[in-house]
């Protein structure tokens, strides 16, 4: 089926569906207005809207941007449907890999030789190619990518970091993406 093909839903299809399932562009359209209009909601109506969906209370500390995603994924859900069971139980058993940290999560990316590296800084882009032994700055090698962040910086810092092959340790931690 081709993407700009519509498909059309029979009556009480959306309920039960997996993701995967299509429905009309009319409820696709209906729920992204719908999506949209979350952002000129307040907290309190957030909340309440979140109250109305979960049949719960939100958590306390619970962020306005999470709290717009939650509510938002809930919407398509009811919708479209759930996660098809193979995702449900791919997600629990990667999610009960990490709780019992049988599974550690990459913290670092290890860039392949000859990928080119671009990171700007102060409105200047600066290229880096990774080889097997060193890196390439400017036509000179570099034994890591932390000399070069140095250089260009003026400070120390992570090269890996700096170049976005880690994720801060934060945002690792608490799986922020």
């Amino acid at each position: 089926m081709a993407c700009n093909e519509p498909c059309v839903c029979q009556p009480g299809e959306g309920l039960d569906n997996t993701m995967n399932d299509q429905c009309s562009g009319t409820q696709a359209e209906k729920i992204s207005a719908e999506i949209a209009a979350l952002a000129a909601l307040g907290i309190n109506d957030l909340k309440a809207r979140w109250r109305e969906l979960y049949d719960t209370e939100p958590p306390p500390r619970i962020s306005r941007e999470l709290l717009t995603r939650a509510i938002a994924y809930r919407l398509q859900e009811r919708e479209f449907g759930d996660l098809a069971p193979a995702t449900r139980r791919l997600l629990e058993r990667v999610a009960d890999d990490l709780s019992s940290h049988r599974a550690r999560p990459n913290l670092a990316c290890k860039a392949a030789p000859g990928t080119l590296l671009i990171r700007e800084w102060r409105g200047k882009a600066h290229q880096v190619t990774v080889h097997d032994d060193a890196v390439v700055y400017r036509g000179k090698r570099y034994g890591s990518l932390s000399e070069v962040a140095r250089l260009i910086t003026g400070t120390r810092w992570s090269g890996p970091l700096f170049f976005g092959l880690r994720k801060p340790l934060g945002e690792a931690h608490h799986g922020a993406v």
